[in-house]
Order: structure tokens, then sequence, then C-alpha cells
């Protein structure tokens, strides 16, 4: 059985995951336990699976005189984590060591059955399988899985009942993916996991910014969750003058390029008028109807982060998913009139670097974070021989 929380073993693996290969010295450094108390804790997680010994230090050439010190390092193929992005139309699936390096990938399609539950369920657990065949890793090592969905969620996984969309996003996935642990968490709040390393110690919004907005919410370093899940939830915007709903960037510029369309504003052979996504690179190259579409959409980005500063003095508000490179042009509209309009603070207003992905590695981060925080209670699968 594994030892009980709180035990040096414990102290012991929390350095290692802290470090790369390490000897005993070293550790009674970091950790001030005892050599006797550190050799005793390496041999124990060497037998639970947890750490490995290594060639000792002359063998790596890191020693010439006296006695060779014992190399030990965390077995990063111990276990594994899965992330998975289940969105309305699609899932993508990642999964990782145990440090995060990514060893294997798969997506699904929903189209539009994604609200139906059981193809919903299926396609899920399909996808999950793929990215575990991928990287060669039997489901049995999986330690936790973390799924990202587009609806809030509480501590305990679940989200508040409405009797439709969030309900379907949300059916329970427990059966459907591997781990000894399954969590499930908004999407938005997995935004702001990837987010967090290349924000610092700003507060700030991860604004997922595609169909629809909803932010992940980090303020003096703690993630917002609220009572029911709903911290980030942007019905507010129904209220707000000048933005009027919740539809992210890519919806409402199709909502926009469609309206121009029926007005006679674009032909109906621009190639604008049968692909709406085109009115960002034709904003930059200068086309006039285009132009406007992204003047709206940065007028009313602008409008949705003076909410966010004035609710919470967030430092900077992180434009993510798929949507955030093509719409560098609202991006920057949106920055000249938060500089014009006369508020203060005004936040930092970025794109994220991350890409469609940012969800999908915010819950690959999250799930190794969950097994950090308690690795003992996990019981290790050897990897099969091959």
């Amino acid at each position: 059985m594994p030892p009980p929380r709180g035990t040096s073993a414990e102290t012991l693996l929390a350095y290692a995951f802290s470090v790369r290969a390490f000897t005993a010295t070293e550790a009674i450094d970091a950790t001030g336990l005892t050599r006797s108390t550190v050799l005793a804790a390496c041999e124990e997680l060497v037998r639970l699976g947890w750490v490995r010994e290594l060639d000792d230090a002359r063998a790596a050439g890191e020693y010439r005189i006296g006695r060779p010190a014992r190399r030990y390092e965390l077995d990063t193929s111990a276990g594994v984590v899965v992330g998975v992005d289940a969105g309305q139309h699609r899932v993508t699936v990642l999964v990782a060591d145990l440090r995060g390096t990514l060893l294997g990938r798969a997506e699904g399609a929903l189209g539009d059955s994604g609200l139906d539950v059981p193809v919903r369920l299926g396609v899920v657990g399909a996808t999950v399988a793929a990215a575990l065949r991928d990287a060669g890793v039997d489901p049995l090592r999986v330690l936790v899985s973390v799924v990202g969905i587009p609806a809030p969620v509480d501590a305990g996984g679940a989200s508040p009942g409405d009797g439709g969309f969030w309900d379907r996003m949300n059916p329970g996935f427990a059966d459907a993916v591997p781990g000894h642990l399954v969590v499930v968490e908004n999407d938005a709040n997995l935004a702001a996991v990837a987010e967090r390393p290349s924000s610092g110690d700003a507060s700030f919004a991860a604004l997922l910014s595609g169909e629809r907005f909803g932010s992940g919410l980090v303020v003096d370093g703690v993630l917002l969750r609220g009572a029911h899940g709903g911290a980030g939830e942007m019905r507010v915007l129904d209220l707000v003058e000048g933005v009027g709903s919740s539809d992210g960037i890519g919806a409402t510029a199709r909502r926009l390029v469609a309206e121009a369309v029926t007005a006679g504003e674009v032909p109906a052979e621009s190639p604008l008028a049968a692909d709406a996504s085109l009115v960002f690179r034709t904003a930059r190259e200068g086309d006039p109807v285009a132009l406007g579409i992204v003047d709206r959409l940065g007028d009313r980005l602008a409008r949705v982060c003076v909410l966010l500063v004035s609710l919470l003095d967030i430092d900077r508000v992180v434009v993510a998913g798929a949507i955030a490179e093509p719409a560098g042009v609202v991006i920057d509209r949106a920055r000249a009139w938060l500089d014009g309009a006369g508020f203060d603070p005004v936040p930092e207003l970025v794109a994220s670097t991350l890409g469609a992905d940012v969800v999908v590695l915010g819950a690959v981060a999250h799930a190794v974070d969950a097994v950090r925080a308690a690795p003992l209670s996990f019981a290790l699968r050897p990897a099969l021989a091959s």
C-alpha cells in the first residue's frame, strides 16, 4: 500500500517533481530530511514506481573522487494524464506524461449532434481511446483525466441544471473517460490555467472569443469560480449597451457579414459572401465593408474589456481560442478604442499564442497539477514491456 500522506516519501516526491536528476545530498539540502530518511524514501518511491535510480554520479561523468553518489529522478512514465476539450461541435484530446510532455493526440467531430448526449459521450470516449492509441498507452495507466466543457462547473464538477444546453454539455463523463480521477472543468477556466505561465503574477481574464464570450478569471493569483461555477459566464453582456449578447467575435462576424450581404453592401459573387471568416483578411487588405465590420467588432470587444476591468480591476485581457490569431485586426481596433475612450485603468489587451489548443493544453496542465497535489493517492500500473 502507498505510504500515508505527509510522510517523508511524499516530501521527497514533491521535490522530485520540481527538479530533474538529483542526488541524495541535493535532496537533503532541499528538504531538510536526514540522509537515512532520504535514502529510505528513495527506495520506497522506486518500489512504488514513482522514482527510478540512474547511473551513479561517477558513471554520469559528474563525480571523480570518493564514493560515487546515487542519483534518482522522477519516472515520468509512471502514469499519464489526459486533457479533453469537449466543445459543442468538436473534441480534442491530448495525452501527456507526468511533466506535461505530450505523447499523443486525437480529434473527433460532433457536427450538429453535439447536443445529443449519447453521441457526445460516445465521441468523447472514442477520441480519448484514439489519443491513447496514438501515445501507445494502456488506458489503465491514466491517473487523471480533465474534461473542459462550455458550461459553468462548480467545485464538485457539476453544472447548474438549466434543462437544456448546460445539462447536455455536462452529462457526466466518468464512464466515458478513463482515469483514477476524472475532473470536469469550465473551458474558459482551463484557458486561464494555460495562459497563467505567460501572464505571470498579473490579474487577468482569458477571454474565449469564437462562438461565444466566456472568461476564465484570475484575480490576485486565484482562479475565480463562484458558488455555482458561474464566475466568468458572460450572460450579463445581453444588458451591456453596444454589445447586446454573449456571441463571440467569430459568431458576430458571420452575422455582420450576412447583414451586409442582405443589404447589398457585399456583392453576391464576393468571396466574403461565401466565407465570412475572410472578413479579417479582407479588412487587412483595405476592403471598406470589412473594415467597417472590424470596427464594430473592435468596439464590441473593447466594451467587454471595460466591463471586466471595471468589475475586477484586472491588468490584462487575453483573447483566446482559435479566433485569436486571425482576429488580430479586431484586437488592434479594440486597443485603439480603449486608448481613446478615457477609461482608467486600461487593461493590456493581447492575443493568446496557444491557438485552438488553449483549452486542451489547460486541461493537461490541470491534470498534472492534480497528480502533483496528492501523488501517493494513486496506485500505479507498471508499463507493459514492448
